[in-house]
């Protein structure tokens, strides 16, 4: 697993270190978002809050990971599909919130309906959300 994380690190060029190792390991043994307090717990013993911030921080700037907020408004990441980069983020696309385990998953494959906005408002965000019960829960 840990070929992984490297391999990401290296394709959007960030240098190797183990917190970059562990946090980008707990993204790809994940399939869904996760909260900075899930983060957090997990590496906690290893590594302070401000090491935590500032590769969450690296990640988003470097396009390995995007933002995703959920109904309760807390923030939350997940791993980005391959077509992001440093440049921009392409997150068009639909999340799901299970109401059932309450995690909140990417739908990369599910399109986002085409929205006509009035005259002088332009987008450059879209969050859409899906709540619901989950494959896992049903």
């Amino acid at each position: 697993m840990y070929q992984v994380q490297e391999e990401l690190l290296r394709t959007h060029k960030l240098r190797t270190t183990s917190s970059r190792s562990a946090i980008l390991g707990l993204f790809v043994n994940q399939h869904h978002a996760l909260s900075y307090s899930d983060i957090e717990k997990e590496v906690s013993a290893y590594y302070d809050r401000v090491t935590v911030y500032r590769t969450l921080k690296s990640f988003l700037d470097k396009g390995v990971i995007h933002k995703v907020l959920d109904d309760s408004g807390s923030l939350k990441y997940a791993l980005c599909t391959d077509h992001c980069s440093t440049a921009q983020h392409h997150h068009d696309h639909v999340h799901f919130k299970c109401s059932k385990c309450g995690q909140t998953s990417c739908l990369d494959d599910v399109e986002v309906p085409a929205l006509k906005l009035p005259k002088g408002y332009k987008a450059t965000e879209l969050n859409l959300l899906i709540q619901g019960i989950c494959i896992n829960c049903q």
